[in-house]
C-alpha cells in the first residue's frame, strides 16, 4: 500500500506535464469577467497594495501556491524550492496530500519546507483519512510540518476514478466540524481539488464554523483525467474519460459563494493561469488566488528560478490590471464591478437558485 502511495505520487508529477490533464472544453470561465479599464487611473505603480488577509495572517500579495506533491524525493525538491519563492514573495504556501506520512513518518523531508518560513504555511490531508483517522491524525500533521493551518481535501470524482480508491465519503462534514472545534476556525481550510465547492456546500461547512474555502473550480486539471491515464483497468479509464470535464467552473465558484456566504474567506484556484486571471477571480469577490500547475510546470522545467520568474509573472500582472482599473487595494478592485458575461451569468444564476 505505501509503495502504491509513492509510485502514484511520483506518476502524478510526470502526467501533469502532459497538456490532456487540461482538458478541452473545461473552462474556468473567468474569461467572462471583464475588468473596466479607467484611462485615467491617477494611480502611481508603486501606490498599488497587493497586502491580503487569509486564516489570521497577512499576505504581501493575495495569492497561494496551492498545494499538489510531496511523498517523494523528487517532490522533496519542488516544495522546499516552492516555498522559498512564498517566502521571498510573502505568499501563502501549501503542500499535497500528506496522507503517506501517517504510516511513513520518515517520509516527512519530502514535505518539510524548512529553512523557508512563508508567512502562512498549510498541512494537507484528504476528508476521508480525517474520517477514517479522526482529529488526531490532523493535529499530528499540523505538528509534523509545523504549519499555520491544515487543508482538508474533497476529491470524490479522483477518487472514484482510482480503482482502489475511496467509496465511501460518508461523515465529512461532521469530521471537520470536530476539527474545527479543536483547533480552531483559523486553523482550517477546506478545499476541492478541481471540481469546485458550490454555495450549498459552502453554506453547510460554514454552519460547522468553516471561514475559509478553496473553490477549487473546474477549468484547470482534472484529477479525474490524471487518475485516468495512469488507470489499469478498462472500467476506470471510460469512467476517467467521463469524469473529466466534471464540476462547477471556478469562476461560477467563485461569484455563487460569495453570494451565498459573505462572510466566507475565499481562494479561488482551479486553471488559473495568470495574473489577470487572479485578477479577475479577485474582482468577483475571491480573498485569494491560488496556483499550482503553472509553477509546478515552470519548476520542472527551469528550477527555481523558473519558478520564480512565473511567480513575478503573476504578482506583476496582478499589479498591473489593479492600476489600470484604478483601483489602489483589493477592497477597490472587489468594488469596481467587473462586467460578467455569458454563460458564467447563467451559472451563476443557476447556482443561486
Amino acid at each position: 500500500m505505501h509503495d502504491d502511495l509513492e509510485r502514484r505520487k511520483s506518476q502524478h508529477l510526470d502526467l501533469v506535464q502532459r497538456p490532456e490533464v487540461e482538458p478541452e472544453g473545461t473552462e474556468t470561465l473567468l474569461s467572462c469577467v471583464r475588468l473596466v479599464h479607467r484611462a485615467t487611473p491617477e494611480l502611481s505603480l508603486d501606490d498599488v497594495d497587493l497586502t491580503a488577509q487569509l486564516c489570521g495572517k497577512t499576505l504581501r500579495a493575495p495569492v497561494m501556491i496551492a498545494g499538489m506533491t510531496g511523498g517523494t524525493e523528487r517532490a522533496a525538491k519542488i516544495n522546499r524550492d516552492l516555498a522559498a519563492i512564498a517566502q521571498e514573495a510573502g505568499v501563502a504556501f501549501g503542500v499535497g496530500s500528506m496522507r503517506i506520512l501517517l504510516d511513513q513518518p520518515e517520509l516527512l523531508g519530502t514535505f518539510a519546507v524548512k529553512p523557508a518560513r512563508p508567512p502562512l504555511l498549510v498541512a494537507n490531508l484528504g476528508a476521508q483519512q480525517l474520517v477514517q483517522r479522526g482529529t488526531p491524525a490532523a493535529l499530528r500533521l499540523l505538528e509534523m510540518l509545523s504549519a499555520d493551518v491544515i487543508a482538508i481535501h474533497l476529491n470524490a470524482a479522483q477518487e472514484l476514478v482510482q480503482a482502489d480508491g475511496d467509496r465511501d465519503f460518508r461523515g465529512c462534514l461532521d469530521a471537520i466540524a470536530a476539527l474545527v472545534g479543536e483547533v480552531g476556525p483559523q486553523r482550517v481550510l477546506v478545499k476541492e481539488t478541481g471540481c469546485g465547492i458550490g454555495p450549498s456546500v459552502a453554506r453547510g461547512l460554514a454552519a460547522r464554523g468553516v471561514l475559509a474555502v478553496d473553490v477549487s473550480g473546474a477549468g484547470g486539471t482534472s484529477w479525474p483525467r490524471v487518475e485516468q491515464l495512469r488507470a489499469k483497468d478498462a472500467q476506470s479509464r471510460a469512467l476517467g474519460v467521463l469524469l473529466s470535464d466534471w464540476g462547477i467552473p471556478t469562476a461560477a465558484c467563485v461569484a455563487a459563494v460569495r453570494a451565498a456566504v459573505p462572510q466566507m474567506r475565499i481562494v479561488a484556484s482551479g486553471g488559473l493561469r495568470s495574473g489577470l486571471d487572479a485578477s479577475r477571480a479577485l474582482a468577483l469577490g475571491a480573498d485569494i488566488a491560488g496556483f499550482a500547475l503553472p509553477l509546478v510546470r515552470a519548476h520542472q522545467q527551469s528550477g527555481i528560478d523558473g519558478a520564480r520568474t512565473a511567480l513575478q509573472e503573476i504578482l506583476a500582472a496582478l499589479r498591473a490590471a489593479l492600476l489600470l482599473c484604478g483601483c489602489r487595494d483589493l477592497a477597490a478592485l472587489r468594488a469596481s464591478r467587473p462586467v460578467v458575461l455569458e454563460p458564467l451569468r447563467a451559472w451563476i444564476e443557476g447556482l443561486a437558485g
